[in-house]
């Protein structure tokens, strides 16, 4: 079934319930209003502090866009790029572009006038969509993207470049387009995280976007009743797929326009959240203000909160054991995915496993998984290998790349680059990425080892370890450290600290520097690579503790 059929469904079956509420926690003061009655007023609905639209208007606004973009030439197979922060458009926008049997092409709000050219170039997108926070950027390339026909605006003060969206949906249909879709078309195009090279070009078709929706609910347990609270971008898979549960069964969602502590309790005590997806950093965030008083946990009303889950990148066993301490009646999971997988699922611990704290899992709802060496061919169990994995959401291909298409794809399993091993009942857990693997005197370091070790200081907020040019041994380890607010910590403290682990494993240097991570929570290796690695060769062999 295309996944456009769930909103006709939740439209049908719950017109008049809340789908989607957007709160900006920078407006607290500012007036709370529905969307009909934002349609009577000339001011930009960001400049509210809650806003909601019902399952009926959210139908109604996708299908107005179908129509906008169907009266200007888009067909079947054209690509449609979406460039907001998240917002209440956003996501009928998407479901919009579906509609018309195009692919929607989200796009990293993070990305340069140059990114975004690229990711133009590459998708070959026909029209973009984007808000008033790239107009600089958008105005930068789009003389020199002449694919794109239609450069559309959501906002107030459309740019004399663009063409207001807001003005043009106004006076399009909200009946259904006649597109006729299935499983096997192509419904989107998402790019790679790019933290192992410049972003490839994803297609995920209707299928896709469907399983993700099954496996999220299978393994989440969502009803009609639950609320998702939403704060990654939604640009990427793991927010909308994680969505997408809740999409499934008609339950509310809350787009969250900020990651502060108090705001994310806050919003989940006034919109009775009862499902929250958080990264590992905000995670530590929160309960850093819990630890330090600047949060009381009585100020909020968080009985119905059932599940915290994190998934994007390794969860520190430490992390899980502290937020235990403060919500022992919280259920906990983590999902493991890619966006080749469409997002989290396709490994999955499961809420009853909290004694597994620390593995990604087993393999999700519909979901293969397999551990492989060089040569593809399964591992022992216990041996560090390549993680696999095959099921109805891994991608068709990287657009228009059959060279790397064909290296991840082989029989219709995708080899993740992930490392990983499997313990003696079958759990599932991530050494590394295949690419940050440090050889260092012909011993193979997991950065991710060293990390989750170096965690366990409770001085430390965040850190990463990378492997750093070295005349004697080749690599060597090298941890960058964030310290925690108000804290002091040494090198030779760290070193201290460090003697618990194997001489081997041990960071040969120490940095301490704040940790860049992209929007997704994923450390950006290769930015700390290039800012420390050409400058770092330890030339004399004196300096090495043997």
């Amino acid at each position: 079934m295309p996944i456009t059929e769930i909103l006709k469904k939740n439209a049908d079956f719950y017109p008049n319930d809340t789908a989607l509420v957007e709160i900006n926690p920078k407006l607290e003061n500012q007036t709370r209003m529905t969307w009909k009655e934002y349609a009577l007023i000339e001011s930009s609905p960001n400049e509210a502090y809650r806003t909601e639209i019902t399952w009926s208007e959210f139908n109604k606004k996708a299908n107005r866009f179908a129509n906008l973009l169907l009266s200007r030439g888009i067909q079947k197979g054209d690509k449609v790029s979406i460039l907001l922060m998240n917002c209440l458009e956003w996501l009928p926008i998407y479901f919009g572009i579906l509609k018309t049997g195009a692919l929607a092409v989200p796009l990293n709000y993070r990305y340069t006038a140059s990114e975004i050219k690229y990711c133009l170039d590459l998708s070959d997108s026909d029209a973009i969509i984007f808000g008033p926070e790239f107009t600089g950027r958008v105005e930068e390339i789009c003389d020199r993207v002449p694919r794109v026909k239609m450069w559309l605006y959501a906002g107030s003060d459309c740019p004399t470049f663009a063409e207001s969206y807001d003005c043009l949906v106004t006076y399009c249909s909200s009946k259904a387009p006649d597109i006729k879709l299935t499983d096997e078309d192509e419904a989107a195009i998402y790019f790679s995280s790019g933290t192992t090279g410049f972003p490839k070009a994803i297609v995920h078709n209707h299928q896709s976007l469907m399983h993700a929706a099954m496996t999220e609910q299978n393994h989440h347990m969502q009803t009609k009743n639950d609320v998702f609270l939403c704060i990654p971008p939604l640009y990427h898979t793991g927010a909308k797929m994680h969505w997408f549960g809740s999409f499934l069964v008609g339950g509310k969602a809350v787009l969250l326009k900020g990651i502060k502590p108090e705001w994310i309790l806050k919003a989940i005590s006034d919109e009775h959240c009862t499902i929250v997806w958080l990264l590992v950093p905000w995670a530590q965030d929160i309960l850093d203000a819990i630890d330090s008083g600047a949060i009381n946990l009585s100020d909020y009303d968080l009985s119905q909160w059932r599940l915290m889950h994190i998934g994007a990148q390794p969860v520190p066993p430490s992390l899980i054991k502290r937020w235990k301490e403060h919500f022992p009646n919280h259920m906990y999971d983590t999902n493991y995915g890619l966006s080749e997988s469409i997002g989290p699922g396709c490994v999955h611990l499961g809420v009853e496993n909290i004694d597994k704290v620390g593995a990604i899992g087993k393999a999700g709802y519909g979901w293969q998984a397999r551990i492989v060496d060089e040569n593809k061919s399964t591992v022992k169990q216990g041996e560090v290998g390549e993680l696999a994995v095959k099921g109805p959401g891994v991608m068709k291909c990287y657009y228009k790349d059959e060279k790397a298409t064909n290296e991840v794809l082989k029989d219709g399993w995708l080899f993740t680059g992930d490392m990983a091993r499997e313990d003696e009942d079958g759990f599932i857990y991530l050494v590394d990425r295949k690419k940050d693997v440090i050889i260092s005197g012909g011993e193979n370091l997991y950065p991710v080892q060293i990390e989750d070790f170096l965690r366990k200081n409770d001085k430390i907020k965040d850190v990463a370890v990378i492997g750093l040019p070295d005349a004697r041994l080749g690599e060597i380890a090298a941890a960058i450290i964030s310290v925690k607010d108000g804290m002091t910590l040494t090198e030779d403290a760290v070193n201290e600290f460090c003697l618990d682990l194997p001489r081997y494993k041990r960071p040969r240097k120490i940095i301490f520097a704040e940790v860049p991570r992209n929007p997704t929570g994923k450390i950006e290796k290769p930015k700390l690579r290039g800012m420390y690695g050409a400058k770092s060769v330890v030339a004399h062999e004196n300096e090495i503790e043997q």
